[in-house]
């Protein structure tokens, strides 16, 4: 494992939109000098939310300040309502009022939703100012501050109104994770354990033994499973930056959580990760169902995401009830999804995923139902 003191650089390799990922610990205190690197001058716009800037954006202007660099900070509310439309517009009209310039640099601090606001607003601001990354939670460092899909939520479905606009850059500081609720620092780990499913059985294995010095945030451990977990997600944006193939293994367990997400209202009920956990789950036994694996994987497998503290069972989630036709029906929202089949992404083992293209809503449905009468 790396020494946490020692950062780790991360290369996402897209020809003339390279950028690198670096993970460490306080980095904070050099950002300055990072951001010089890329082109920063004397001011960069700051988009956080309430409770991260409170906890930590003194630490980020002193970082900038110890540079010559001013911050204009822009806060929406925290958690997920804040990742709409009405939000976004919110945004892009004060950087509007603050006199932002293509020449700029937005910089989103905070979690996954302040990370997907920002870098939606950075897309569409002049045709695109520059966006630069500091996510603030598990989740954020390992998934969802990589690879440029940006977008903000709908009553339709999440994450259908965005873009792919990649930064230029990701710091991922662990010192920030200190400050998060265990809950969040749960909801991230249903990320962590997601690139052993995809494609990484050894992984897997690592995490079996190590996952609750993880979730304990052992400074070792932590730094090896981001670095570990940026790299993956790094080496499949490589290969296929728009979602044209390969990159859909990175949705294992989204589908199914999505719609958990939806059906609960985006709201603090039910956190991405903790709706993903279970998702993946589901995608384990529906693999399960048409004889992909084993039932005995299958159930290991849930059995992991168990053992996190996360919820593997649907029929046990506390913010039910859910009614199986309607999250089925959810399903036809997928941006793949047509004419009653929906692409998932299932398992072949534990550590072997693959894309089901055509996966039969109704048989879905069918075996939520099941999975919801589940004693």
């Amino acid at each position: 494992m790396p020494d946490p003191a020692d950062p780790t650089i991360v290369r996402v390799e897209l020809d003339t939109r390279s950028y690198d990922i670096v993970i460490g610990d306080n980095l904070l205190s050099g950002i300055a000098g990072r951001l010089k690197q890329i082109g920063v001058r004397d001011r960069v716009f700051v988009l956080s939310d309430e409770t991260v800037w409170r906890l930590h954006g003194g630490a980020l202007e002193a970082g900038l300040l110890a540079g010559g660099i001013r911050a204009h900070v822009i806060q929406v509310p925290s958690g997920e309502q804040a990742k709409s439309w009405t939000q976004l517009g919110a945004v892009l009209g004060q950087l509007l009022d603050e006199g932002a310039a293509r020449d700029d640099t937005l910089l989103a601090f905070g979690g996954g939703v302040v990370g997907d606001l920002a870098g939606l607003a950075a897309a569409l601001m002049k045709r695109g100012m520059a966006l630069v990354q500091v996510p603030t939670t598990v989740l954020a460092q390992v998934d969802s501050s990589v690879g440029g899909k940006t977008a903000v939520n709908t009553a339709h479905g999440k994450n259908l109104i965005g873009a792919f606009y990649q930064p230029k850059l990701v710091l991922a500081d662990t010192a920030l994770l200190q400050t998060l609720p265990a809950r969040e620092c749960r909801a991230g780990y249903a990320e962590i354990i997601k690139y052993g499913f995809i494609n990484d059985p050894e992984f897997l294995d690592w995490l079996s033994v190590n996952g609750s010095a993880v979730l304990q945030q052992t400074p070792a451990a932590l730094a090896y499973a981001v670095a570990v977990s940026c790299r993956a997600k790094a080496q499949i944006v490589a290969q296929d930056e728009r979602e044209g193939g390969v990159r859909a293994l990175l949705n294992f367990g989204h589908t199914f959580g999505h719609t958990l997400e939806a059906a609960t209202g985006y709201g603090d009920r039910l956190l991405h990760g903790e709706a993903v956990a279970t998702g993946m789950a589901l995608a384990l036994r529906y693999s399960a169902r048409l004889g992909l694996i084993s039932l005995q994987d299958a159930e290991k497998g849930c059995q992991m995401i168990a053992a996190s503290g996360l919820q593997s069972n649907i029929a046990d989630l506390p913010c039910g009830p859910y009614v199986a036709g309607d999250l089925a029906k959810a399903m036809t929202q997928d941006k793949k999804a047509r004419q009653q089949k929906v692409p998932l992404i299932l398992a072949k083992g534990l550590g072997q995923s693959f894309i089901y293209p055509d996966a039969d809503l109704d048989d879905v449905a069918v075996f939520l139902e099941q999975e919801l009468n589940k004693s």
